[in-house]
């Protein structure tokens, strides 16, 4: 197993999050296996991986009861271990490679409207401090480039070129990605960099990070999410509100004005268009609002 995790890391780059859920997936796995007597690879087979997944999913095996998706991603991990011992020659065949990962619930992504993210970004600099200018470049960055909020706390100041309006976002398995922003980010970036970054900056060790917290050091995701929850509530929008809610937003509000799905994707820095296709659902539903508001015989259809 622990072959495997360096394999990941190493050879394919997987980013220190990930590599964690693979490690707790793995070793509830292998508790199962010792549960079951089980010490060699070898004598692994396929029952043996169905049940696990019926265990997690109950929480039979005294774990937490995993969702599907969760449960998804175990059944991935142990496959992919299992590959990798085939591929190593450990085992004579791989046990977990019919067994098929639950489907979770499609579900759609939430964004706000355009009226909202507006509310939102007002809300944020509303105190009109220097932590309120920060607050502000933080959510318009998140906006104006689709950013996670770990590639935006992640953000060094050498990653952000103002003048040609651009960034460099650090994602999932390090892959790095250039992403234009728009001017109300860049105006906001760059009046947080003058008026407030140093104040913080002369606290702390002199960070190359750009967003600060106010001992001079890197900003968490913790505390970009309390920003976040905060310019919410001030705003009046709902507490449900997570700074994904302002990725899924830029990438709606992109299809919805004609941006093609495959230049959505690497905004995004998703490895493949299919899970961008998702917001073309989103869209497809507008659509049929408008059509079924506007169109002479839509009336009595669904």
């Amino acid at each position: 197993m622990a072959d495997y995790l360096r394999h990941l890391a190493v050879e394919r780059g997987l980013a220190a999050n990930s590599l964690s859920a693979y490690r707790r997936d793995l070793n509830r796995w292998t508790d199962h296996l010792t549960r079951c007597g089980i010490t060699d690879p070898a004598e692994v087979g396929e029952e043996h991986v169905t049940a696990f997944l019926a265990a997690i999913r109950s929480g039979e095996d005294g774990g937490r009861p995993l969702t599907a998706s969760s449960a998804a991603r175990a059944v991935v991990a142990v496959r992919g271990l299992h590959r990798f011992l085939l591929l190593e020659g450990r085992i004579p065949d791989d046990p977990a490679a019919q067994v098929r990962p639950p489907v979770p619930p499609r579900r759609l992504p939430k964004a706000i409207s355009v009226d909202e993210v507006e509310r939102l970004l007002e809300a944020a600099s509303a105190p009109g401090t220097p932590a309120a200018l920060r607050d502000r470049a933080l959510l318009e960055l998140l906006y104006g480039s689709g950013a996670r909020i770990s590639e935006a706390v992640g953000l060094d100041v050498d990653d952000v070129d103002l003048q040609r309006g651009l960034v460099r976002l650090l994602g999932k398995g390090s892959k790095e990605r250039l992403v234009p922003v728009g001017g109300y980010a860049v105006d906001a970036v760059t009046a947080y960099l003058v008026r407030a970054r140093p104040a913080f900056s002369a606290n702390g060790r002199g960070t190359p990070a750009v967003f600060l917290n106010t001992r001079g050091g890197r900003l968490s995701r913790q505390s970009a999410w309390a920003v976040l929850h905060a310019a919410a509530q001030r705003a009046g929008l709902h507490s449900t509100l997570s700074p994904h809610t302002l990725r899924h937003s830029f990438a709606t509000h992109l299809l919805e004005g004609g941006a093609d799905v495959r230049v959505v994707q690497e905004l995004l820095g998703h490895a493949s268009v299919t899970t961008t296709q998702v917001y073309t659902r989103v869209t497809a539903d507008t659509l049929r609002e408008v059509y079924a508001a506007a169109h002479p015989r839509a009336l009595g259809r669904s």
